[in-house]
């Protein structure tokens, strides 16, 4: 399949972090986000990707004009008769094709979809994603239960990562209870969609994907979910840059499944 990955927003809150690098080029570690995601998707055998590009696209074409693997995987030097010669040990991008798209500075995400449906609208399915956050969930089992379903979209819902305490009170403004976000019963949009070329019946000019068109689809009861319970987590802020920073140095990425067991899923 291929996959769609949303990179042209203003990324506002990681401003304190860079004003000039877009939000998909912020490292983890010695690497931008959005290549933890390829390589996320392309663990599940999915390697056609198409690039909605707007703030500071320049530097997302840049990176991937100039990419050199040597730069951040392992290899051997050799010099020989005054020649060297680069052995990488792996080769993390083969078989990557990219496709890369100006949509806009301001263009919303329902917006940059449209422009990109040309490349994707004799697909009998495409996956998407807002690319700014990272997970460990079975793409594999996402797309079969959508191909399971009469739905034209679904989406990956997670629990909310977020620090904050829910509060439940009655009207007497008493309260009967609070806990971690994480441990109540409310889902979120984690932002990993599998989508049919039908979804673009339901947008219009200006709309943005999961309000207007999702509230159609959810009135035809064509909307459907793949809960997860597992690692999820996205960068909104510079604290969420520090954290993935963290678990990358202690060699602790959830999201790397591809170091973990086999490559599956659907081409």
């Amino acid at each position: 399949m291929k996959v769609v990955l949303f990179c042209g927003g203003l990324g506002t809150r990681l401003r304190e972090h860079s004003d000039t690098v877009p939000k998909p080029l912020v490292n983890i570690g010695h690497r931008p986000i959005v290549w933890h995601l390829m390589r996320y998707y392309a663990h599940f055998g999915h390697k056609d990707f198409i690039l909605c590009l707007g703030y500071r696209g320049d530097l997302i074409r840049e990176y991937f004009l100039n990419y050199d693997e040597a730069l951040t995987e392992d290899f051997t030097l050799s010099a020989l008769d005054g020649a060297r010669k680069v052995d990488l040990h792996e080769r993390h991008t083969e078989g990557w094709r990219i496709t890369f798209v100006d949509t806009g500075l301001h263009s919303n995400i329902g917006q940059r979809l449209l422009r990109v449906r040309k490349y994707v609208e004799n697909e009998k399915a495409f996956l998407a994603n807002y690319a700014d956050g990272l997970s460990d969930a079975p793409l594999d089992q996402v797309i079969a239960d959508f191909e399971r379903r009469d739905a034209i979209a679904t989406f990956v819902s997670v629990r909310s990562s977020q620090s904050f305490h829910a509060v439940h009170a009655g009207d007497d403004g008493l309260v009967s209870g609070m806990g971690p976000m994480a441990a109540q019963t409310l889902w979120i949009n984690g932002g990993f969609f599998v989508l049919r070329p039908d979804i673009f019946r339901y947008i219009n000019e200006g709309e943005e994907m999961v309000e207007q068109p999702f509230e159609r689809l959810i009135a035809e009861r064509k909307l459907a979910t793949y809960r997860w319970g597992g690692f999820w987590q996205a960068m909104d802020t510079f604290k969420d840059k520090i954290g993935f920073d963290r678990m990358e140095a202690r060699g602790q990425c959830p999201w790397m499944v591809w170091g973990r067991h086999p490559a599956g899923g659907q081409s």
